[in-house]
């Protein structure tokens, strides 16, 4: 996996102050992309233990008071970035068990495959939905296009077990 991008203090996307992670990687190049040089899965750089420890670091910094952790891109859920993707939120959620996690992804949630869908079950929120010029505003929380959702997954989890009941 290649990251593009590393904010240690974030407080754009999403809730409070957040450290944002954008890696490489997207399969649907959306026409008028915020981040558009993240769309190749070859920019930027690889992404390392060293940095996987700084995100650690930085999360459990005490001087600042975080919410949490946004992954970004590019897009999270590109194939490339799946593994590497869930090995960090899984030691996150062992080592700052109180950071949330959002994902933005141009996937949509109920058309996710099994391997995605393994991730998304680990995070907090995610931001679906190709971003689309036509319906963008500024009005949008943490989304661009009206299209876009931003779903609570626990909750979003625990309804779909409802129906399979």
């Amino acid at each position: 996996m290649n990251i593009v991008n590393y904010e240690p203090v974030d407080v754009l996307n999403g809730p409070g102050t957040r450290v944002s992670l954008f890696v490489a990687g997207c399969r649907f190049r959306c026409k008028g992309c915020f981040n558009a040089m993240a769309q190749s899965h070859t920019a930027g750089v690889q992404f390392t233990d060293d940095m996987a420890e700084q995100i650690i670091r930085d999360l459990q910094d005490t001087r600042i008071r975080r919410r949490g952790l946004s992954l970004l891109g590019g897009d999270p859920l590109f194939e490339r970035n799946i593994e590497a993707l869930t090995a960090l939120v899984q030691r996150v959620r062992r080592e700052v068990p109180a950071a949330d996690i959002w994902l933005w992804t141009g996937e949509v949630y109920e058309a996710l495959t099994p391997k995605q869908r393994a991730l998304v079950s680990l995070v907090d929120v995610v931001v679906d939905g190709q971003f689309e010029q036509g319906k963008r505003s500024h009005k949008l929380a943490w989304r661009g296009s009206s299209n876009q959702r931003v779903i609570d997954v626990a909750r979003s989890l625990s309804v779909t077990q409802l129906w399979q009941a």
